[in-house]
């Protein structure tokens, strides 16, 4: 089992698939490639709020999410910032209460959010994360 908090050691994406053990990580990583014909970028964070590996995705030179692995299920990180917000609060009503509830609670700083999502699950809430990810590309 790879260590995650481990920063000397950076982990393949097979072995973040095995940490998971959820496929929908391999999945929705497999969508993100695929979709924006993009590269992951291992990255480990020395932030003290979320330390440990983690996958980025950007599309030039812009980030498109940031993917935290769990034990279980991973957490996507999506920004909205001023370029998407209109876009995303026109959508917001057509959302799963779950990715409300996240927005609403999430303070917006210098006019973005910063929004982690916990996915396990294939299910509206997925949709609507990737949803989100096409915002915050077209945005450019």
């Amino acid at each position: 089992m790879i260590d995650l908090q481990d920063k000397n050691i950076c982990p393949t994406m097979e072995e973040l698939g095995e940490y998971v053990r959820n496929p929908l990580f391999t999945q929705f990583c497999s969508e993100i490639k695929s979709a924006y014909k993009c590269g992951e970028k291992m990255e480990y964070s020395s932030c003290s709020w979320e330390k440990g590996w983690n996958v980025k995705w950007k599309k030039a030179g812009k980030s498109l999410c940031t993917v935290y692995p769990r034990e279980g299920y991973f957490t996507v990180l999506v920004v909205v910032g001023k370029k998407e917000k209109a876009a995303v609060e026109e959508m917001l009503p057509a959302c799963t209460v779950q990715l409300r509830q996240i927005y609403q609670q999430t303070q917006e700083g210098n006019g973005q959010r910063w929004l982690m999502i916990d996915l396990e699950d294939e299910d509206d809430l997925y949709k609507d994360v990737l949803r989100l990810i096409r915002i915050r590309r077209g945005a450019d």
